[in-house]
C-alpha cells in the first residue's frame, strides 16, 4: 500500500455533508404515500436531479426511478474517488470493488435471461474499476462461457473460471456469483493490516461485514431445504465460523441461532435473532444485520473521526438510501401494501 499522505481531514468533510443530505425517515413516509410518478417527481427535487432529468425523456415509471438510483450511486461513488488521494484513495478503491462484483453479475444476469443489451447496461453502476469499454466488452459476448474468458482478465477471473465447470453442471448461475463474491471480500484482506488504530478498526469493520455475509448465507441454505454445502459459499476472513464450524451449524439452525445469540453480535442482534426463533421470514434477520452494520460503521467513525470509517460508514448509508427508494419504488410496481414495504426498509 502506497505511503503518499492521505487527505482524510478534506474527505472526511465533504463526506459529512453529504451524510446530512440523505433522506431522512420523514422523507420515505412521503415516498410510501406516494405513486411512481409522485416518487421520481420527489427525486427530481433531491440530489437525484440531474438523473431524472437526462433519463426522464427515455424512461418512465420504475425504469425511470431504477436507472436514475444507479447513475446516482455511480455518481456520488465516483465523487469519492475523485476527492481521495494516497492510502485513503486505495481503500476506497479497494472497497468499491464491491461494484466491480455487481456490474460482473449484473451482465451474467442479463445474458442468463436473453435481456436486452440496453436493459443490461442500465442496470450498471459505473462505481467500481472496471473500464466501460471492458463493460462494453462484456456486454457484448453472445454466452456465458465467452463472459467468463473476458472476466478471466480480470482479479476474478481465478475464481470464476474456477467456478465454471459446476455452472456447466448445475445450469444455475450460483456458482459463478457465489465466486464473484468471494474474491472480492477475500481480495480486501489479502494485505497485512497493522493490529492497531484506525487500519485496525478498518479490518475489524471488513470482518464483520463478511461475517454478517456468511450468515446470510448459510441462514439461506438452511431456509431452502436444498442439498448444498455450505462450506461452497464459505467467505474466509471473518471472526465468527470456520468453514467446518459452518457446515455443521447448517444441519442444525437450533444450534447455529445459539452460536449467533452466544457471538460477539449477539447483544446487537437480539431482537432479530429472536424473530429467527419464532420462524419468521429471512427479509426481517437481513434487514437487522444491514441496521447492525450500518450502526457499527457509525460507531468506528466516532472512534476514528479522522479515517477511512466515516467514509466506509457514509457508502453504507448512501447504499441504503438507494435499496430503500428501489424497494418502495417495486413495491409500488408489484402492488405490496404499505406495511409489507416499509418492512422491507433499513432506515438510516
Amino acid at each position: 500500500m502506497t505511503n503518499r499522505s492521505a487527505n482524510y481531514e478534506y474527505v472526511v468533510a465533504r463526506v459529512r455533508h453529504r451524510r446530512a443530505s440523505l433522506f431522512a425517515e420523514e422523507d420515505y413516509r412521503k415516498l410510501l404515500g406516494m405513486g411512481l410518478g409522485g416518487i421520481a417527481r420527489f427525486m427530481e427535487e433531491s440530489p437525484y436531479q440531474a438523473e431524472i432529468n437526462d433519463l426522464g425523456a427515455r424512461y418512465s415509471g420504475v425504469q425511470l426511478i431504477e436507472y436514475a438510483l444507479n447513475r446516482n450511486l455511480a455518481r456520488a461513488f465516483d465523487d469519492l474517488l475523485r476527492f481521495s488521494e494516497g492510502e485513503l484513495y486505495e481503500l476506497v478503491a479497494r472497497y468499491l470493488r464491491k461494484f466491480d462484483a455487481w456490474n460482473l453479475k449484473t451482465v451474467l444476469r442479463g445474458r442468463f435471461s436473453d435481456a436486452e443489451d440496453e436493459e443490461i447496461e442500465e442496470n450498471l453502476i459505473d462505481a467500481g474499476e472496471l473500464e466501460p469499454e471492458f463493460l462494453d466488452r462484456l456486454i457484448a459476448a453472445p454466452d456465458i462461457e465467452a463472459i467468463v474468458e473476458i472476466i478471466e482478465e480480470t482479479t476474478f477471473g481465478d475464481a470464476v473460471v474456477e467456478a465454471y465447470p459446476d455452472y456447466e453442471e448445475t445450469g444455475l448461475l450460483t456458482p459463478l456469483e457465489n465466486a464473484i463474491d468471494r474474491a472480492y471480500y477475500e481480495g480486501l484482506l489479502e494485505d497485512q493490516i497493522p493490529d492497531e488504530g484506525p487500519m485496525a478498526l478498518y479490518a475489524e469493520f471488513l470482518r464483520t461485514e463478511i461475517d454478517f455475509r456468511n450468515v446470510r448465507n448459510v441462514l439461506r441454505i438452511v431456509r431452502s431445504g436444498a442439498e448444498i454445502d455450505p462450506r461452497e459459499y464459505f467467505i474466509e476472513g471473518g471472526q465468527l465460523f470456520d468453514s467446518e464450524e459452518i457446515a455443521q451449524l447448517a444441519t442444525d439452525q437450533d444450534q447455529l441461532i445459539t452460536h449467533l445469540r452466544e457471538s460477539r453480535y449477539g447483544k446487537h442482534l437480539g431482537p432479530a435473532i429472536d424473530s429467527l426463533d419464532a420462524e419468521a421470514n429471512l427479509t426481517q434477520f437481513e434487514r437487522a444485520l444491514d441496521e447492525a452494520l450500518l450502526s457499527f460503521a457509525d460507531r468506528l467513525s466516532h472512534v476514528y473521526p479522522l479515517s477511512v470509517c466515516p467514509v466506509l460508514a457514509y457508502i453504507l448509508a448512501k447504499e441504503r438510501e438507494v435499496d430503500n427508494i428501489r424497494a418502495i419504488a417495486h413495491g409500488k410496481e408489484t402492488g405490496l401494501d404499505r406495511s409489507t414495504i416499509e418492512n422491507e426498509l433499513v432506515m438510516l
